[in-house]
């Protein structure tokens, strides 16, 4: 479905009461994010808000597609897996041998809808451009400042256009955009993304970079800006696929780009390569942990468009889940069919936990037919695209339901042995690991879970035992230096201590594998006693992110006595305890001030029962104030 406008899209969630206006006052800065942090943790995603008291000519909208049934709403579509079925029919249609003359004609209707799905450059002015400001000036806008150790208030959801020099290709993309000046952000794009490939290019022919960002219009648009499309295919393109309408484009007032004509708001300018690079962050960011302050283009703004009803559309980024996990699980959606019609014939499903962040975490579901397959799964989709960033990487079989964790974690400890099952490599990380040794670079966990061929079996023999026996008490007064013990799907250890060396820990891992009573446990997770570790969900979040696998783990093989083990540090790592030479972002929350200002105002607010703060459950992870954890400066 293609929606006319943002303003189309808020009335049809409006009519199907997806959709929350609040009149009352609440400040773009901090308080909209500790409120909207609320609402998207809530059951379902909670709804979609449009704030109408901004202090600016201008209505937020936010958490718009931050449910399964809106982000479905947005893509018109009943349920996600329309839009990957479609593409598979069309991909089998035009790749089809084709024997008669017939066949080929029949395939007319199918180029036809294809070629109506090509962005057009129209000519005159679009709606995005009934207001035409010259003299630009952001603060006009109700840009957003989310968390209190954020570098300032950030645009968070732009969509940026951009053009190769050479080819004239045009990219679209995502990247958050800090405001230094009225005329001055920020261009976060990270070294592996296309926008930052254009800007190489720039640079190399010693040219200033037009550059338009979009605000709203269709959501389709904000979709299509984040989806992992491979180089040199149009983000405009996926989009007319996607509304079965092409995109029509204008030209920009300032700049020699183009832009979806119907948008709510654009904002032109330029990057000039030959300038220096400014001190841009922090950020409280999508991993839940604050990406740190580092060096990004500037972005010199030259002009402001924007309709005669245009709305602000935002989003906030935390600890998960938020919106951005929605169009996550949109991308996963649509992107399985691509995997496996071009890539790996073999898959049948996947999932990307929202715990995982997008990249820390994923299940692969095959149709295993010969020895060794699984690993092979695991290094052709380490070389694909964004798959490139994800550090552990599960397959499993064909007859398991992979959305069903509790299903997925059993089938685990039952299929894996350590020693056997467990592959560690080295390969690009996302710029926002901040577990790494080394910026952008680590190590991947790819975890065989699959049944075994003959050919992949060895002679250890895995301990069965009756897990009741368990006594953690016991276990406790054994080892005093362990705050909290829990046992998950039978064979999964965590506990926490509070940590010291890291040398007096691999001794406690050494007596822990030779415990009797542990002879059946397959892995064991070690946690700060920061970190509860009866809450399933925190630890999963917080070791998938601590880690460098291969720094961090540790297999005992098996004995006689007791089968093999996995031992993960999931703490957070020190300079003086790890020899861990990078600074330590901590967790995002919001401050207590803001947090109470939400308390008092959630009556006027029209937002039904009371909520509190999530940053109540994770504030204890952080023990300092700031972005950066002082520990680590130790």
């Amino acid at each position: 479905m293609a929606y006319k406008s943002l303003n189309h899209f808020i009335s049809e969630l409006e009519k199907d009461k997806e959709l929350i206006r609040i009149t009352e006052y609440v400040s773009p800065e901090l308080e909209i994010t500790e409120l909207v942090d609320r609402i998207s943790k809530s059951p379902e995603g909670g709804k979609a808000l449009l704030f109408e008291n901004t202090g600016t000519d201008f209505p937020i909208f936010i958490n718009a597609m931050g449910s399964e049934k809106r982000i479905c709403k947005a893509l018109g579509v009943s349920n996600l897996e329309e839009v990957k079925t479609e593409i598979e029919r069309l991909f089998t249609k035009l790749t089809s041998p084709k024997e008669n003359l017939f066949d080929k004609l029949k395939l007319i209707p199918s180029l036809s809808n294809i070629s109506s799905w090509i962005p057009k450059v129209i000519s005159g002015r679009g709606k995005c451009q009934e207001h035409i400001i010259n003299d630009p000036d952001l603060s006009k806008l109700p840009i957003l400042k989310c968390w209190p150790e954020d570098g300032g208030p950030f645009i968070t959801l732009p969509i940026v256009n951009t053009k190769d020099p050479l080819s004239g290709i045009r990219n679209v993309g995502m990247y958050r955009m800090q405001v230094f000046e009225n005329n001055l952000t920020g261009m976060h794009w990270h070294k592996h993304k296309v926008g930052a490939r254009h800007f190489n290019e720039y640079k190399k022919l010693g040219q200033k970079m037009p550059v338009a960002v979009a605000l709203g219009g269709d959501p389709i648009y904000t979709y299509s800006a984040t989806a992992p499309l491979p180089d040199n295919i149009d983000e405009y393109l996926l989009a007319g696929f996607l509304r079965k309408k092409k995109v029509e484009l204008v030209k920009c007032i300032t700049q020699d780009i183009e832009v979806p004509a119907d948008a709510d708001i654009i904002i032109e300018g330029y990057i000039d390569p030959s300038e220096d690079f400014i001190w841009e962050g922090p950020f409280g960011d999508h991993t839940g942990f604050y990406s740190l302050a580092d060096w990004y283009p500037k972005f010199h703004v030259t002009c402001i468009t924007h309709k005669k009803d245009a709305v602000y559309p935002a989003t906030i980024v935390g600890v998960p889940p938020m919106e951005d996990a929605w169009i996550g699980k949109a991308t996963e959606r649509i992107f399985l069919a691509p995997i496996k019609l071009a890539i790996l014939p073999e898959i049948i499903d996947y999932d990307l936990p929202f715990e995982g962040v997008a990249h820390n975490i994923s299940i692969v579901k095959i149709d295993k037919t010969y020895a060794g397959q699984a690993f092979k799964v695991m290094n052709a989709l380490w070389g694909a695209g964004q798959m490139m960033f994800n550090k552990i990487m599960f397959v499993i079989d064909s007859d398991i339901d992979i959305h069903n964790y509790s299903e997925v974690s059993k089938y685990i400890i039952k299929n894996i042995n350590p020693e056997r099952d467990i592959l560690f490599t080295n390969g690009p990380l996302d710029v926002l690991d901040h577990s790494a040794s080394n910026f952008t670079y680590g190590s991947k966990m790819g975890i065989d879970v699959t049944s075994k061929f003959d050919e992949e079996l060895t002679n250890n023999q895995q301990i069965q035992q009756d897990f009741d026996k368990i006594d953690i008490n016991n276990l406790k007064s054994d080892f005093t230096e362990i705050i909290d013990i829990k046992v998950f799907s039978d064979e999964i250890l965590c506990y926490s201590i509070k940590k010291t060396e890291k040398t007096e820990l691999t001794d406690l891992w050494d007596k822990l594998a030779k415990h009797p009573s542990l002879n059946a446990i397959k892995a064991c997770l070690f946690f700060e006693e920061l970190v509860d570790i009866n809450d399933l969900n925190m630890m999963v979040w917080i070791a998938s992110g601590n880690i460098d696998p291969k720094r961090d783990c540790i297999i005992y093989n098996s004995t006689k006595k007791s089968c093999s083990k996995l031992f993960i540090d999931a703490s957070r790592k020190y300079k003086t305890k790890d020899n861990f030479n990078r600074e330590w972002p901590n967790v995002v929350v919001s401050d207590d001030d803001t947090i109470n200002k939400i308390d008092e105002k959630w009556n006027l607010l029209n937002l039904g029962d009371f909520i509190e703060s999530p940053s109540l459950k994770y504030k204890k992870l952080n023990s300092n104030k700031g972005a950066i954890s002082i520990e680590n400066n130790n």
